[in-house]
Order: structure tokens, then C-alpha cells, then sequence
């Protein structure tokens, strides 16, 4: 019994197969994309049951948050290329309508802002972004990216208490 994020997540997993055959030339290994879609779809579904968001469509978009790293292989620039592919995909799946595309396409682009305020759905993917990237046991790479996870961490780990 699949719901629409297990289906949805399951042809994820899929795609990153597909382009890691495609362009082998890549900033992350294909393991590593799929821990971490998995991994940020967790964290964000029970950061949006904390912060009483659609916890789905947050696992959604967190899950698809790095889908232009995934189709261009290249961490640089890759949230906003990931913009149009993720839509593109999404449409593909048949499993969301237009306003949920939408949600998810803009928190994709917009979740390496990370000392920029967005929407309830964009500062859930930062966040499990981050806290997964930290779980995994890697150093955050930007200084925006750390002060996220410092002001997370201090803040108890749902961050409720700086929202």
C-alpha cells in the first residue's frame, strides 16, 4: 500500500540512476543523492508535523530539494537549475496538481538561500537539508549553512522556538 510520497520518491530514486548513468562526471556520488533525498524527506516530514505544515508535501519537496544537482551532476548553481526539471518531473509523475508542483519547484529553487526567510514549505527544506547534511556527519560548507544548523541545534531541533 504506496502512498503518493513513496511512489513519488521510488521514480526520484529512479532518476538519479538514470542521470548518474548519464553524466558520470559527478559533485556528489549517486549514494550519497539518495541518502540524503530519503534522509531530508524524513527530517522534513516531522519538522512540518512540529511546525503544523502538510507534513507530505514538505517530505516532497525536501526529497527533491537537490533535483538540479541530480540532472546537471554540479553542486554550483544546482537549486535554481533544478527549478524547471523538477516541474518537468513532477508534471511526469501525475501524482500532484499544479499548486503542489509549484510549492515544491519553489522551495527546490530557492533552499541554498539559507539566511533568506521564505515560505513555511522553503524553510523546511532548509532545515532538514541542513540537519541531514549534519546527521551524515559532513561539515557545512557555507557559513549561512552552519549559522542555520547553530540557530537550529540552540533552538531545539524542530526550531520552533526562532520561528
Amino acid at each position: 500500500m504506496e502512498n503518493r510520497l513513496i511512489t513519488m520518491q521510488g521514480m526520484l530514486l529512479d532518476e538519479i540512476e538514470k542521470y548518474a548513468k548519464l553524466i558520470p562526471e559527478r559533485d556528489a556520488t549517486p549514494i550519497y543523492e539518495k541518502v540524503h533525498a530519503i534522509g531530508t524527506g524524513k527530517i522534513g516530514y516531522l519538522l512540518a508535523l512540529q511546525r503544523g505544515a502538510d507534513p507530505e508535501l514538505a517530505a516532497a519537496a525536501c526529497s527533491c530539494h537537490d533535483y538540479g544537482r541530480i540532472v546537471t551532476g554540479k553542486q554550483e548553481g544546482h537549486a535554481h537549475a533544478g527549478y524547471e526539471p523538477v516541474k518537468r518531473f513532477l508534471e511526469g509523475t501525475g501524482l500532484y496538481n499544479k499548486e503542489e508542483i509549484e510549492t515544491i519547484a519553489t522551495a527546490v529553487r530557492n533552499h541554498s538561500s539559507k539566511s533568506e526567510i521564505g515560505s513555511p514549505i522553503e524553510e523546511i527544506v532548509k532545515d532538514a537539508d541542513v540537519l541531514d547534511f549534519h546527521q551524515c556527519g559532513y561539515e557545512m560548507p557555507r557559513k549561512e549553512q552552519q549559522d542555520r544548523l547553530d540557530a537550529m541545534l540552540a533552538a531545539g531541533w524542530d526550531g520552533s522556538e526562532r520561528r
